[in-house]
This record gives C-alpha cells, sequence and structure tokens, in this order.
C-alpha cells in the first residue's frame, strides 16, 4: 500500500499493475447511487469512478455508513479518504472513508464543531450571499475594529512589517541559498519551496506550481513541491509523527528534494468546522499552527522563513467546514502569530543568540480574502460564485487561478521573497 499518493500518481501506478490498490485524499462531487458511480475532486481534476460491488464505506472512525452509497454523509463538498483500484481499464473504487463523521450527530443536530445557526450549520448573516460586508484586513485601518482587533497585516493598520521584524526577515532571506542534498551552500543546489496545509491548499498551490514553473522569471534553483493535503488541517500536521508529515517526506522525495534543501514553506491556516467566536477558534488554530511550525522547523533544518496566509471568501458555503466568518477572521491568527513572534515569544524564536531556535520567521505571503463579489480596493479582486466549486468551499479552477496569480505575482514582486525566487 502506497498511503495518501496525489490521484495523479495513483492512475499513473496503477496503469502499471495488473492488480494493486493506492489510498487518495479527495472531495466529493457528485453520487450516482443508481449507476454505481462517484466523482470526485483529486490531483487537480474531477474524476469519475465506478464502485465495485463490494466497496466498503465508513465514517472517521471506521464504522460502516448504513445506506452505503446513498449516505448522507457523501454530499458535495465532503472530504474523503479512497482507496482506489484499476479494473476494466479504469479507477474502481474499492473503500471510502469520510474525513470527519458527517454523520455523527443525532437527527437536526448540527455537527461538532460547525458554527450555530442557519442553514447547513452556518450563519446565515454571513453565508450562501455573494457578499457579507465586512472589511478585508489589509483595508481596515488603526482605528477600525472588528471583535476588539484594529486592521492592517501586521496590526496599526499597516500592511508591511515593524522595522525590527524586517530586518530580521532581510538577515533570514540572505541564508536562502541554493543547497546540496546535505544542506551544503552550492550553485548547482535546490531551494526548496513548500506548501503545508489542506484541500483548498493543495488545490491552490498545485495551480501555483504550474504557472510558476513555466514562468520565465523564476529560478531555476528553486524547487516548489506541493505538501499540503486533502483533509489535512492544522490540527492533522500537529502530531510530528502524523500522516500527512510521512505523505510530505514521500513527495519530497518523490521531488527529489531533501528536507536539508526546504528553506521555505507557505501554510495556509484554517481547522476544520471551527465555531463561536475570533477568540474562541482562533486560539486553537494559533495553538494548532504554533505546532505545526515547531515541527517544519525541526524537520527543515535549513528553514528560514515561513510564508502564512488565511483562506479566501467563504460566503457562498451552506456546510460548517470553514464558513464566514471563520473563513475571513483566520487571517487575524495569521497576525497574532507574526505579533507575537516580533514580541519576542520564546515560543517562536528564529534567532540563536536569543536561545533555541523553535520557528522560522514568519511573515505574511500573499492575503487572498476577498469580499465576495465586492471588489477589494487595492487589487479589484473579486469571488464570483463561479470562483467556487458545487460546495461553495472549494476554489473552482477559476478559483485557483486567481490565487496562483497572486502567489505569483508576490513572490515575483515583494522585496525579500524575490532575491531568492527570480532569475538573476
Amino acid at each position: 500500500m502506497h498511503p495518501s499518493l496525489p490521484f495523479a500518481s495513483v492512475v499513473l501506478l496503477i496503469s502499471a499493475v495488473t492488480v494493486s490498490a493506492f489510498e487518495v485524499n479527495a472531495v466529493v462531487r457528485g453520487v450516482d447511487a443508481e449507476n454505481r458511480s462517484i466523482v470526485v475532486f483529486a490531483g487537480g481534476q474531477d474524476r469519475k469512478l465506478e464502485v465495485a460491488t463490494d466497496a466498503t464505506f465508513t465514517d472517521s472512525k471506521g464504522v460502516p455508513l448504513a445506506d452505503g452509497l446513498k449516505s448522507k454523509g457523501l454530499k458535495d463538498g465532503a472530504e474523503v479518504t479512497l482507496t482506489v483500484e484499476r479494473g476494466n481499464g479504469r479507477p474502481a473504487l474499492l473503500s471510502l472513508k469520510l474525513n470527519h463523521n458527517a454523520e455523527g450527530s443525532k437527527p437536526g443536530a448540527p455537527r461538532r464543531g460547525a458554527p450555530q445557526g442557519g442553514r447547513g450549520g452556518v450563519d446565515p448573516k454571513f453565508n450562501n450571499r455573494p457578499t457579507t460586508g465586512l472589511k478585508p484586513l489589509d483595508e481596515m485601518t488603526a482605528e477600525d475594529r472588528y471583535q476588539g482587533e484594529d486592521g492592517g497585516l501586521y496590526g496599526g493598520g499597516k500592511n508591511e512589517p515593524p522595522a525590527a521584524h524586517a530586518a530580521a526577515a532581510k538577515k533570514a532571506t540572505k541564508q536562502i541559498v541554493p543547497r546540496d542534498a546535505a544542506g551544503t551552500p552550492s550553485s548547482n543546489g535546490k531551494i526548496g519551496v513548500v506548501s503545508i496545509s489542506m484541500s483548498n491548499a493543495t488545490q491552490e498551490y498545485s495551480k501555483f506550481k504550474q504557472i510558476a514553473d513555466a514562468d520565465p522569471q523564476k529560478s531555476s534553483n528553486v524547487a516548489i513541491v506541493d505538501c499540503a493535503q486533502g483533509g489535512q488541517a492544522m490540527a492533522e500536521w500537529v502530531d510530528p509523527r502524523a500522516r500527512a508529515w510521512q505523505t510530505a517526506d514521500q513527495r519530497l522525495a518523490s521531488a527529489g528534494v531533501s528536507p536539508e534543501q526546504v528553506q521555505v514553506v507557505w501554510i495556509k491556516l484554517a481547522n476544520k468546522g471551527p465555531s463561536g467566536t475570533l477568540e474562541n477558534h482562533g486560539r486553537t488554530l494559533e495553538r494548532d499552527t504554533l505546532a505545526v511550525i515547531h515541527n517544519a522547523k525541526q524537520r527543515f533544518p535549513n528553514l528560514q522563513i515561513a510564508y502564512l496566509g488565511s483562506r479566501i471568501y467563504g460566503g457562498y458555503t451552506q456546510s460548517g467546514l470553514n464558513p464566514e466568518p471563520q473563513a475571513y477572521e483566520g487571517a487575524f491568527v495569521v497576525r497574532w502569530m507574526i505579533q507575537d513572534q516580533a514580541k519576542g515569544n520564546p515560543e517562536l524564536n528564529y534567532d540563536a543568540d536569543r536561545g533555541a531556535v523553535r520557528a522560522p520567521v514568519l511573515l505574511w505571503g500573499p492575503y487572498f480574502w476577498a469580499d465576495g463579489t465586492t471588489p477589494r480596493k487595492s487589487d479589484g479582486l473579486v469571488y464570483d460564485r463561479s470562483d467556487l466549486a458545487g460546495d461553495g468551499t472549494h476554489p473552482s479552477e477559476s478559483g485557483r487561478q486567481k490565487v496562483a496569480e497572486l502567489m505569483l505575482r508576490f513572490f515575483t514582486t515583494d522585496a525579500d521573497a524575490k532575491r531568492w525566487f527570480v532569475k538573476h
């Protein structure tokens, strides 16, 4: 068994072996119980699978779903782990496991962890609508307030880091150079840049990799590796022995990038089913992300910079996976962590002269949130309904393209990032 291989790799591998099965993370797009088929999003594409007559369907705890393929848990947007086998010339589904227990609540009760109120357990004031009236964090001023928080990516209405933190970022950036597999600087070496997060992130980052690798501006030394995975939000990366890290190791090995060559990570902060106020779900996300950052620094000894980011617009969703305003509020958690580091929190120390190094320098990457169809003032960014998939949570192809272009623009224009990303 090869756990959690990307779907495209699964198809290639099972083409070369007569009978072999592989696991893959995916998102349900549609179920045809009558004809025993299912459409899933995996490997950056929608895929139609035949369902084996003896296929099994279980919840996140391994308990069989009472209605099998007709289960209400297999709704559009459900995150699942599949076991797939190539049979009769096309992929066949052998087993399906929900990545969260969509049927674990009593009838009529909201799913555990989902925000209360409204259709599908979401707040009707902010969801199933094209705009929320919330102001993007980078447009909020020092006088603006949201649940007690002022504006600006870095606080105080400012979208640039304070001088001391900016100086630390420049110093760390100078250490980002091509390295050989052992981590020694080498002109022919690699600068590993990896993603860490969940399904939205892998869908967006894989598109970024596609357009960045084709861009003539990108340095040939930069090796972009998508380690983000469906169903693997921050909580699933907390344990350093977790499946998410094992899969990341496999993807790095397949890309020919050693842990010693990884010098930059992009982390998209989110957890499944956030609920309550910013203080409630935000502090949980902060604790989980802190553990992820510690794990990354320990795993990648030459890690210098972690670019943090939050979600895209979530107001079209009708599920509690990551609705508004929680999708919007994730940006404040990014800011908390950067501010804590700038204030000298030893848990986020990056300077060996100040004690044990626990983290890379934390910075904002590109900020993705815009209020649906209300244009963002800085660049006119909007998210139309067509930019989100059927579940209103995951990006469609056009949504992925928008995020990927924002990322490429950031890495080719940011004063620090372009020093190592752009060909010189």
